[in-house]
């Protein structure tokens, strides 16, 4: 399955990047890519990746506010590994699944891992949403191209029905536990819970996470209330330092960008790559950037832009990614294995 969508998703983003630098390819751009500064396509390339390590300290600090201690290199690990698994599923649903599965991993309940990964996409989108009044204001003459805003109506509408959700389930979260145990009863016979006793083992530890959670999410608004604000400082850094690749790009182009525009472009765009269409959003986030982009980017360069932009922003992430999960799966087999080691005396003895 993941081999399907991370074929499907680096060819749909190869023919994206490749159709829109084709339209916009011309004499111009042989000879913007002759004055190309490629120290500052360097630069943008080791900002984002030090853009993992603040991902890493926010969700430390998160941890922190419920009272689980995780080291800064481990918590690291955790955010670049899911990177990969976010690149290849919608919307990058992956990889909070898996990122609150490693934080499982690390002795933190399963419901409060969810309470962490669900307040940093909470984070996200109060950031993003703070900043979409002014980024509307920059470029509204955008606004009036039809396709951008049936992508902007169904990035919103999607946003505000998962937050409506999540509110709703922190409110009632007896009406979440009822609805769990109709879903358990009518998916058990299909995933082997086929005895009453399993069933009801599972209903027990599915309340007792849902418990877990709604307790995570009253720490946060009371004592762990620190956390939670060094969590927004750090949810500022990060979309300041990944917005400023664009800006790095540009000028790695022999361009003098408007800072202010480049980073209210992002956000519109940001909101539009919320939509669940493809896997990474490719496609979405290449033709999406492109008609954005163009605003303020001479269509001489905006093909190689989006090109250096989506590679640096999404292709380094399967690659540093990929990397990092296979040493999690490498690490993972050895200690299994050395435990088997040392446990097998033990039991002859």
């Amino acid at each position: 399955m993941y081999k399907k969508w991370l074929l499907g998703s680096l060819v749909i983003s190869a023919v994206s990047i490749a159709l829109v630098t084709y339209l916009t390819f011309d004499s111009e751009t042989v000879e913007a890519l002759k004055r190309i500064r490629p120290e500052y396509i360097l630069a943008a390339a080791l900002l984002h990746i030090f853009s993992y390590l603040i991902w890493g300290l926010r969700t430390r600090v998160l941890c922190k506010a419920l009272g689980h201690r995780i080291g800064v290199l481990k918590v690291t690990e955790i955010v670049i590994s899911s990177t990969f698994v976010a690149g290849i599923t919608p919307s990058s649903a992956g990889g909070e699944f898996l990122r609150i599965h490693s934080l499982n991993r690390n002795k933190i309940p399963l419901g409060r891992a969810t309470a962490i990964i669900v307040g940093e996409r909470l984070l996200d989108a109060l950031f993003i949403f703070s900043c979409l009044p002014f980024a509307l204001y920059i470029l509204g003459d955008i606004v009036s191209n039809y396709e951008f805003d049936a992508a902007f109506l169904a990035a919103n509408s999607l946003v505000f029905v998962l937050l409506f959700c999540f509110v709703y389930g922190v409110w009632k979260p007896e009406k979440v536990k009822y609805l769990m145990r109709k879903l358990t009863d009518r998916l058990a016979p299909y995933i082997g819970k086929k005895t009453d006793a399993a069933v009801l083992h599972l209903l027990e530890q599915i309340d007792r996470e849902i418990d877990y959670f709604h307790d995570s999410v009253r720490i946060f608004i009371s004592e762990g209330k620190k956390g939670l604000l060094w969590g927004i400082l750090y949810t500022f850094i990060f979309w300041i330092v990944d917005f400023s690749l664009l800006i790095l790009i540009l000028m790695g182009l022999s361009r003098t960008p408007s800072i202010i525009t480049a980073f209210a472009a992002q956000v519109l765009l940001a909101v539009i790559m919320v939509i669940p269409a493809t896997p990474g959003a490719s496609g979405v986030a290449e033709l999406g950037a492109a008609s954005i982009f163009s605003i303020f980017v001479d269509s001489s360069i905006l093909g190689i832009t989006v090109l250096a932009w989506r590679a640096l922003t999404y292709h380094l992430n399967l690659i540093v990614g990929g990397l990092m999960s296979l040493k999690v799966i490498k690490d993972a087999e050895i200690v299994q294995k050395w435990i088997g080691e040392t446990a097998e005396p033990q039991h002859s003895a």
